[in-house]
C-alpha cells in the first residue's frame, strides 16, 4: 500500500500552515550629529542692493505642463502594477460525525513539487489540495488520495496542460483501483473526488461527485465545482442514455451520486450487463478554471457533509468572519466542521481551507445608498395644517 501521509484522521486536523504572516520590515534613518547651518552676511551697500533688487519668479518643475509624448517609455513601465501571486496557506479538519466509521480522506500540499522532489515551473509554485468522500468503505478514498497527485506529477504533459493531466489522473486512478479490487475483493468500495491545483495565478478544480469547492472573491461565493447528483438534468440525460435509471433520487436505486471512482462491485454501474465498459456511473471529472486576482481571498473545499447544512455563500460568510479573527486556516476548517455538526450534519464531515493572501480578509464597507423621499399631496396638507395649529 502506498504511503498515506496527508490522509485525514477523524480526531485531528493537519496543515502545512507556516505560522502567522511576517510583519513588515521596519526601517530607521540616522542623522548627522549636527545639522549644517548656513548664514549669509552683507557686505555693505553692494549686498544690500543685491538682495533688494527685483527677482524673477521661477516655476517649480512639478508645476510645468509636460506633453504626454515627452514621457519616456521607461517611466511608463515603472508605473505598471506588480502582478498578483497568491501566497498559499492551508489547513484541514475531519470528524467522523454520527457515522460508525470514517470514510473521508483529504490532502493538503502547499508545495506539490517539493513533496515529490521536483522543481517548480516557470509559472510559479504549484499546490495541490484534495477531498475524497468514500462510500462502502474507506479504501477507495485512501487509494484516490494517494494516486491522483502522483499520476499528475508523473504525467509528461504536466504542467503544460493541467486540464488534460487532471482528467487523465482521475481515469488512471479508476482503472488502477479496478485492478486492485480484482486482486483483493475486500477493497471494494467507491469515492467521490475533488482536487484543486494552483500554479501561479491559475486555479484548476476537477470534480467527480458531490464534494464542492467555493472561492471567496471579495466576500462573494464563487462555486468552482458542480454537484453531480443523479437528479440534475445534465446527469439524468447522460445516465438514461447509457442504460441506467434513477429511482427515488438514486442512481440505479443504489447511489446518490452520478460520478465516482471505484464501485466496480456494484452490478450495472461501471459495466453493462454484457460485461463491457460504459455504465451510467463514470469517473470523468468536470473541470473549472479561473485566474486569481487580488480580490480572491480563500478557497473552501468540503465533502457533502459540509454542504448538506451550508449554502455556499453561508460558508464563505462564516469562514470569512473566522479568518478575520485569527487568520488561521487550520482553526477555520475546524470551526467549519464543528458548525456543520452543530447544524445536525448526518455524515462524516471534512473541510479544507486554503488562504490565498498573507493578511486576513478585509472588512467590507457597503456603499450607502441615497434614499429619495417625497411627501404626497395629502401629507403636505397634513403638515401645513399641523404648522398652522402651532401658529408658524
Amino acid at each position: 500500500m502506498e504511503d498515506t501521509k496527508g490522509i485525514s484522521d477523524p480526531e485531528n486536523g493537519s496543515s502545512i500552515y507556516g505560522g502567522k504572516p511576517p510583519n513588515p520590515l521596519s526601517f530607521s534613518s540616522s542623522s548627522s550629529s549636527a545639522a549644517a547651518l548656513y548664514r549669509q552676511t552683507f557686505d555693505g551697500d553692494r549686498d544690500r542692493d543685491r538682495f533688494l533688487a527685483p527677482r524673477s519668479l521661477v516655476r517649480h518643475p512639478s508645476l510645468v505642463k509636460t506633453k504626454v509624448s515627452a514621457l519616456s517609455v521607461e517611466n511608463e513601465f515603472a508605473l505598471d502594477k506588480v502582478e498578483f501571486v497568491p501566497a498559499m496557506r492551508s489547513g484541514a479538519w475531519s470528524d467522523i460525525g454520527s457515522r460508525s466509521s470514517m470514510e473521508d480522506a483529504y490532502l493538503c500540499l502547499d508545495s506539490l513539487m517539493d513533496s515529490y522532489g521536483l522543481k517548480d515551473s516557470e509559472d510559479g509554485p504549484t499546490a495541490f489540495y484534495g477531498v475524497f468522500d468514500g462510500h462502502g468503505g474507506k479504501h477507495a478514498a485512501e487509494f484516490a488520495c494517494q494516486r491522483i497527485p502522483r499520476y499528475i506529477v508523473e504525467d509528461q504533459e504536466f504542467p503544460s496542460d493541467i486540464n488534460k493531466v487532471m482528467s487523465s489522473a482521475f481515469l488512471q486512478t479508476d482503472v488502477a483501483f479496478s485492478e486492485a479490487c480484482a486482486l483483493d475483493g475486500s477493497l471494494s468500495s467507491g469515492t467521490t473526488a475533488l482536487a484543486a491545483i494552483l500554479t501561479g495565478r491559475s486555479l484548476v478544480v476537477a470534480n467527480a461527485g458531490d464534494c464542492r469547492a467555493v472561492l471567496s472573491r471579495q466576500g462573494k461565493a464563487i462555486e468552482m465545482s458542480k454537484d453531480h447528483k443523479p437528479m440534475s438534468c445534465k446527469e439524468r440525460r447522460r445516465i438514461e442514455a447509457s442504460g441506467g435509471y434513477i429511482y427515488d433520487g438514486y442512481l440505479n436505486g443504489q447511489l446518490n451520486v452520478a460520478r465516482a471512482i471505484g464501485d466496480f462491485h456494484m452490478e450495472g454501474m461501471k459495466r453493462k450487463k454484457d460485461g463491457s465498459n460504459g455504465g451510467p456511473l463514470i469517473a470523468d471529472p468536470e473541470l473549472m478554471t479561473t485566474k486569481l486576482t487580488e480580490e480572491d481571498e480563500f478557497l473552501i473545499m468540503g465533502c457533502d457533509g459540509v454542504w448538506d447544512v451550508f449554502m455556499s455563500q453561508n460558508a464563505v460568510d462564516f469562514a470569512r468572519r473566522r479568518l478575520q479573527e485569527h487568520n488561521d486556516p487550520v482553526m477555520c476548517s475546524k470551526e467549519l466542521v464543528e458548525e456543520a455538526l452543530k447544524r445536525k450534519s448526518g455524515d462524516n464531515v471534512t473541510a479544507v481551507v486554503v488562504c490565498l493572501q498573507p493578511q486576513p480578509p478585509p472588512n467590507l464597507v457597503a456603499p450607502r445608498l441615497r434614499v429619495q423621499r417625497s411627501f404626497s399631496a395629502e401629507g403636505l396638507k397634513d403638515l401645513q395644517s399641523y404648522l398652522d395649529d402651532l401658529g408658524c
